[in-house]
């Protein structure tokens, strides 16, 4: 349940209106009072003698009461209260109890005797109400309305347990701000999937991602093709800036303008700022902008990437918290760029992963900025070594990109949990939920060709990738040889064994430095780890590793027989 309270108003019929209208889309059925401060206000939509200038004059005649100097230019408080849509449909009675609770809980009518504000709660709509109040009390004073919003969602997290509804995790005064129902009724008409907000807030999020001055972060912005105002103060100095989407206009055809602060507390110019405080590969620390090297390839770029998250997921997991809360900003860093930079299939997962951990990058640690270097600097490689192909080494590199991010931003769910950040923690699940996702597709061919090699080995290799798997990890070597993913973990182990490594101790690594209780396969896991720290292709389509791989393993195999048989599944 969302209560939303609005900013001051200085019209009561013109709310009044708007609320027993039909609404900008006929989307207002039935409007009529389910409650109000006397229980006896005329409701213009169920007594046909009642108008809407009696409900007017009667919750605003406290203000006309005083002399017009004293009266309050902005005194029309207004809250919406909605349900969650999986919630069931509530009665009159159940929303006019939640109305007299939730102007108690915010001050406007605190009852027990205390004076109070006249208010009024009009249903129009299922699964909402709106509450009216005008801001003078029947005594002439001013209501303790005080911080009215964080009282109200107090109030609605006690309401949704005790009448069963969806729980709502509670806030810390970090989230963006949500977008209006203006807003949301504009997006609809244009025909956008986020509100003008949104899309503005996700933009320039990657634009920040990987930049380090403000003069490439601007040019960003322009080549994405916002318009852009700068706040300048008269010694030049630039204070402060507002984006506004080209086609997102006002009844007066002007641009829509928002300030960085405004689509997001970390996205105004002095948060920005401490991104840059520290310098990065490639920047020149005396220049406005970066010294940038050569362009990398995007499978380096995305192996970077891997490399920097599986060394993030250490620090979040054991870290100090301030260091942690840098690594879990960065970490948004990557995945704004990792989606602006990838393949048609795995765009939308990626996007969407993205735009929910915008929530989960934020708490009231403050990050200590520097330590998060390593993935902020891999950020910036995704951005400047352009889109991936989806396919051959990039594919498969972004495939591991992938699946490292998956364990940083679970390791970022343990995190939040830990310190009560339950809209953090929930953000953070569904961004890897997107990432499950994103990863699948992006795996499901690089692994496919693995699946293939593994089920061409010969019986001794076989046998001998078995006896490794059993001595390097025997608590998982059961799980693995039932997955479907074994054959791909067994070519990896070929390969590992043909590049000159010890496959057995790498693959104990692999598996003991990290928890593997969050992975739906961990060949699968295994697989892009031991790739990753033996420096071996991610596409192996070829079949080839530093020569003939197969051929050179089977000859170790030959030369070293396997201790144990083969698995009790799939023998060739």
């Amino acid at each position: 349940m969302i209560p939303s309270v609005n900013e001051s108003g200085s019209r009561t019929i013109g709310l009044l209106a708007y609320l027993y209208g039909p609404g900008k889309h006929e989307e207002h059925t039935d409007p009529h009072l389910v409650a109000s401060f006397d229980g006896m206000s005329p409701d213009p939509g169920r007594d046909p003698n009642a108008t809407l200038k009696d409900l007017q004059q009667l919750l605003d005649q406290p203000v006309m009461a005083l002399a017009r100097h004293a009266r309050p230019a902005k005194y029309v408080w207004h809250t919406s209260v909605r349900a969650d849509p999986k919630d069931r449909i509530l009665s009159d009675e159940e929303w006019a109890d939640i109305a007299r609770r939730i102007v108690a809980a915010t001050g406007i009518d605190p009852g027990d005797g205390q004076p109070g504000c006249r208010w009024a709660a009009v249903r129009h709509a299922d699964d909402h109400i709106h509450i009216v109040a005008t801001l003078v009390r029947e005594d002439g004073h001013r209501p303790d309305d005080y911080r009215s919003g964080a009282r109200a969602q107090a109030e609605a997290r006690l309401i949704e347990k005790e009448l069963g509804l969806h729980e709502v995790a509670p806030g810390d005064g970090t989230a963006a701000k949500r977008p209006t129902s203006a807003e949301r009724h504009k997006a609809v008409r244009q025909g956008r999937e986020h509100t003008a907000r949104e899309e503005l807030r996700e933009t320039v999020r990657r634009a920040v991602a990987g930049a380090q001055s403000e003069t490439e972060f601007f040019d960003r912005l322009a080549t994405a093709g916002l318009l852009i105002r700068k706040r300048v103060a008269p010694s030049g100095d630039l204070l402060g800036y507002k984006v506004a989407l080209p086609d997102d206009r006002n009844k007066d055809g002007e641009p829509v303008f928002y300030p960085g602060a405004r689509l997001a507390p970390d996205l105004s110019l002095p948060r920005i700022r401490e991104r840059w405080s520290t310098g990065i590969r490639g920047q020149d620390p005396s220049a406005d902008t970066p010294v940038r090297a050569a362009p990398e390839s995007p499978s380096t770029a995305r192996r970077r990437t891997a490399s920097a998250a599986w060394t993030a997921v250490m620090i979040v997991e054991h870290g100090d918290d301030a260091v942690a809360s840098a690594h879990i900003a960065a970490a948004g860093e990557v995945l704004d760029a990792l989606a602006g930079t990838s393949a048609a299939h795995t765009r939308r997962e990626l996007r969407d992963a993205a735009f929910a951990f915008e929530r989960a990058s934020r708490s009231h640690v403050r990050a200590e900025r520097g330590h998060d270097r390593a993935l902020r600097q891999a950020a910036r490689d995704l951005v400047h070594s352009g889109p991936a192909l989806g396919r051959g080494e990039d594919g498969a590199t972004t495939a591991m990109a992938i699946d490292m991010l998956f364990f940083l931003v679970t390791a970022a769910v343990h995190w939040h949990a830990k310190k009560g950040h339950a809209q953090q923690a929930a953000a953070a699940r569904q961004a890897a939920e997107h990432l499950r996702s994103a990863y699948q597709a992006a795996a499901a061919q690089p692994l496919g060709a693995l699946y293939q090699r593994g089920r061409r080995l010969g019986r001794l290799l076989v046998q001998r990738q078995t006896s490794v798997l059993r001595g390097a990890v025997p608590e998982l070597a059961e799980r693995i040889l039932a997955e479907p993913g074994w054959y791909a973990l067994a070519a990896t182990l070929t390969d590992v064994e043909a590049a000159g490594h010890d496959a057995a101790a790498l693959l104990g690594d692999a598996a003991g430095r990290r928890e593997l209780d969050t992975a739906e396969s961990v060949s699968d896991v295994l697989v892009w780890r031991l790739r990753r720290s033996a420096g071996l292709p991610a596409d192996t389509s070829d079949g080839v590793i530093n020569g003939h791989a197969e051929e050179r393993s089977a000859g170790q195999a030959g030369q070293r027989a396997p201790g144990r048989s083969g698995p009790r599944r799939g023998r060739p």
